[in-house]
């Protein structure tokens, strides 16, 4: 049975899951969580951290070997 995992910007993430979509469904969450901490800083120091300079992360779900 195959595994899935999540790397994000070149880097496996620690987490595995058993079907795709569930590893899809994380690899969304972590792009959001990723778009809202821009914001954040955005908000916080926007001078320092503006949002037009955000750049979206490299999100991919990768089948594991076993």
């Amino acid at each position: 049975m195959s595994k899935y995992g999540i790397m994000f910007d070149g880097e496996l993430e620690d987490d595995v899951f058993d079907n795709e979509s569930d590893a899809q469904e994380y690899a969304l969450y972590l792009e959001s969580c990723s778009r809202e901490g821009a914001e954040i800083l955005e908000m916080s120091n926007p001078g320092d951290y503006p949002m037009d300079e955000y750049e979206e992360p490299d999100i991919e779900v990768v089948e594991l070997d076993d």
